[in-house]
C-alpha cells in the first residue's frame, strides 16, 4: 500500500455472497491492512450480513479494533443505493477515501495499492481493464464485446476519453463525493458508474486510470441482467443528448458573443 496518512474505506455491496465474501475479506487485509470495509448487506437470503457479523467480531478481537462493519438493508435496492449508502456512511465517519469493490473476487485486493497509489495526483482513480496493462481473465467473448462496446459507446456518446467508465473497482477523494449532488444519482449498475464517472469529469476532477485485472467471478452468480444494460444504454444516450445541446447553446451564444464585440 502506498505510504498515506489517508483514512480508507472499502465499501462492499453484497447480496447472496456467503460463499465469496470471507475470502474477499482476507484478501483485502493481507493487501490493504490498514484500511476499514463497510459490507453493505441488502438483506441477503443466504445469512451472507451475519456471516460478516462474525468474522467482524473476531477480527476485532484479534486487530484490538473495530475494522470490518456490516450495514443491514431491508431487501435488495440496487448496486446503486448500497454505493450511495455507503457513501453516506463513511463521509459521517471522517474517511479520506472511499473504494468501490466488489465481493466476489473479480476485484483484486492486491490491485488496490495500485489505486491507491495514485490518489496524490487524483479526486478519483478508476481500476481499468482497458487501458495498456489492464486485462480480463475467464470472460466469454459476449461479455467481452458488451463491456468494450459499452465503453466505447459512453465515450463516443459523452464526449470524454475515460477507457473504463462502467468499472466498479474505483477510489474517490471524499472532497470529491462531498461536492457531488450524490442526491440526484439515481442509476444502478453499469449506468451508476457512468454516472459517477460523468460527473466527476464535468465537474473537473482529476480522473485518472489505472490498470488492473479483472477476474470472473467462480462463486455464486453475476447480478448482470439485460435490464442494467438497457438502462445503461437509454442514460448514456438521453446525456449524450444533453451535453450535445448544451455544448451547441455555448457555441450559439459564443457566436452571438463575437458578432457584437465586431
Amino acid at each position: 500500500m502506498s505510504q498515506t496518512t489517508d483514512r480508507v474505506l472499502v465499501v462492499v455491496p453484497t447480496y447472496n455472497e456467503r460463499e465469496s465474501i470471507p475470502g474477499a475479506l482476507a484478501r483485502l487485509r493481507e493487501h490493504v491492512p490498514d484500511s476499514d470495509v463497510l459490507v453493505v448487506d441488502d438483506g441477503s437470503p443466504d445469512g451472507t450480513g451475519a456471516l460478516v457479523e462474525e468474522i467482524a467480531a473476531a477480527e476485532a478481537a484479534d486487530r484490538g479494533r473495530t475494522a470490518v462493519h456490516v450495514m443491514h438493508r431491508a431487501g435488495k435496492l440496487g448496486l446503486g443505493t448500497a454505493y450511495m449508502a455507503g457513501f453516506a456512511w463513511g463521509l459521517e465517519r471522517g474517511y479520506d477515501v472511499i473504494v468501490e469493490m466488489d465481493a466476489d473476487g473479480s476485484h483484486r485486493a492486491q490491485d488496490l495499492p495500485l489505486l491507491l497509489a495514485a490518489l496524490p495526483g487524483a479526486d478519483l482513480v478508476l481500476g481499468s481493464r482497458w487501458v495498456p496493462g489492464g486485462s480480463v481473465v475467464n470472460w466469454p467473448a459476449n461479455r467481452l464485446f458488451l463491456s468494450r462496446g459499452a465503453n466505447l459507446y459512453t465515450r463516443l456518446a459523452l464526449g470524454f476519453p475515460i477507457k473504463d467508465a462502467t468499472g466498479g473497482f474505483r477510489a474517490y477523494r471524499a472532497d470529491l463525493l462531498r461536492s457531488m449532488a450524490l442526491d440526484e444519482v439515481a442509476s444502478q449498475g453499469y449506468c451508476f458508474q457512468v454516472d459517477m464517472t460523468w460527473r466527476a469529469v464535468r465537474s473537473g476532477a482529476r480522473v485518472v486510470e489505472v490498470p488492473i485485472t479483472f477476474v470472473e467471478r467462480e462463486l455464486g452468480r453475476s447480478k448482470m441482467s439485460q435490464t442494467i444494460v438497457v438502462e445503461a444504454l437509454l442514460r448514456v444516450t438521453w446525456w449524450g443528448m444533453q451535453e450535445r445541446s448544451r455544448r451547441l447553446a455555448g457555441a450559439f451564444r459564443g457566436g452571438r458573443g463575437a458578432t457584437h464585440e465586431a
